[in-house]
């Protein structure tokens, strides 16, 4: 059973919305763009956190489920959610979910904390759970060229890596060394149906289909 001495984020949870939420709010309304969402829609939030994309997408109208590992951060999600998500504990290496379930899965700055080989897995199953015509959206860090802002953004970016720890830091430039997203999603059996660069090259939003 996780407890908070396990559970990475125990201690975080309760101040990551107000320490955070100002950088990730702008991200939910392009999102939507690129991928809209509405009330006949199923969507699954993987590495859900505090549930503050899955609120967004609660209020267009769609069945909402998340998942997550850490329970503290499970915890924030359903004080904001309450009964309009289905939140579960659990690891996004085995989704507890049936094939083709989703229309929608999605997975916010979650990936690149993860060690290659997990980062795949996990994208696999976000293929499997989605529909045949689904999509899997994908919002991280972009390993392309950055403008000056998108410098400026980096080193930003790149404190709250460090201080998420040495493990942490490392796969974090390591998934910016091996090329982020679009290397491993066709190992996963997904291919970039559209790619969005946002802060100057810092991050992206991918929307992923299934490869044909």
């Amino acid at each position: 059973m996780t407890d908070e001495s396990h559970d990475a984020y125990g201690r975080i949870a309760r101040y990551y919305d107000r320490v955070l939420e100002p950088l990730d709010a702008p991200l939910r309304p392009i999102a939507m763009r690129l991928h809209p969402v509405d009330a006949s829609m199923t969507v699954l939030d993987v590495g859900c956190g505090t549930g503050t994309f899955l609120e967004f997408y609660a209020d267009a109208g769609a069945t909402c489920h998340g998942i997550d590992l850490s329970r503290a951060m499970l915890g924030e999600a359903t004080k904001k959610l309450g009964d309009r998500a289905d939140l579960r504990l659990g690891d996004a290496t085995a989704l507890p979910y049936d094939e083709g379930m989703f229309d929608l899965a999605t997975a916010t700055l979650f990936l690149h904390e993860l060690d290659p080989q997990t980062r795949i897995a996990v994208l696999g199953e976000m293929a499997r759970v989605t529909c045949p015509d689904g999509r899997v959206l994908v919002i991280d860090y972009y390993s392309g060229s950055l403008t000056f802002k998108g410098h400026a953004m980096r080193t930003i970016s790149a404190v709250p890596e460090r201080i998420a720890g040495r493990t942490h830091y490392r796969e974090y430039r390591r998934y910016l060394k091996l090329g982020g997203i679009p290397a491993m999603a066709l190992e996963a059996g997904l291919a970039v149906e559209r790619e969005k660069v946002i802060a100057g090259g810092n991050l992206a939003l991918w929307l992923l289909r299934a490869a044909t």
